[in-house]
């Protein structure tokens, strides 16, 4: 269940506040005059929050490139591509 407190508990209670973020990796909302203001969260949920958008921006824009082509590869296919890639970078002293 999220927590929501009022932004004034933000300067009262930090200490607190922190140790509810960083213990439950769950962000607490803050409200001001009843109304969302903003939230906090612990540094480790906000890269892993950041992490999983990036993530689900680039499934979404493959599957876009998907809609637009025909054109397919094997797993074979993508596996030799990428070493094949890798290795021309070791080669050139670029890895």
């Amino acid at each position: 269940m999220p927590q929501i407190r009022p932004v004034s508990d933000l300067r009262n209670n930090f200490a607190e506040i922190s140790r509810v973020v960083h213990e439950t990796s769950e962000p607490v909302f803050l409200t001001k005059n009843g109304y969302g203001d903003m939230v906090v969260m612990s540094f480790e949920a906000y890269e892993k929050l950041q992490f999983e958008s990036e993530v689900y921006f680039k499934l979404k824009e493959a599957e876009l490139q998907a809609k637009q082509t025909n054109q397919r590869f094997s797993h074979k296919e993508v596996f030799d591509s990428l070493r094949q890639t890798l290795q021309e970078k070791a080669d050139d002293g670029n890895v």
